[in-house]
């Protein structure tokens, strides 16, 4: 297979991992006492994210401020991923 390098056309590849957010998908899940309860026993921030917590990560890789960062997932989880 053949590699693919998009960095020499100025090409950043870099994702945003979100962790358990308040949304209307997640909706039953949050109203869900139970797994209410284990989302905040187990993520280190003791909550679930609002989507508006997204928006500085964004706005981060969408600017200047970001154009020596590639290849990297921001983890927007209340410390969860670093918790494992």
């Amino acid at each position: 297979m053949k590699k693919m390098i998009l960095g020499k056309y100025n090409i950043q590849v870099n994702a945003i991992g979100p962790g358990y957010f308040i949304t209307d998908l997640t909706e039953k899940l949050v109203n869900d006492p139970e797994f209410n309860r284990w989302v905040q026993s187990e993520v280190p921030l003791k909550r679930w994210g609002v989507p508006e917590e997204l928006i500085g990560t964004a706005i981060f890789l969408a600017s200047d401020a970001s154009n020596y960062v590639n290849g990297h997932t921001v983890y927007v989880d209340g410390g969860w991923q670093a918790s494992l």
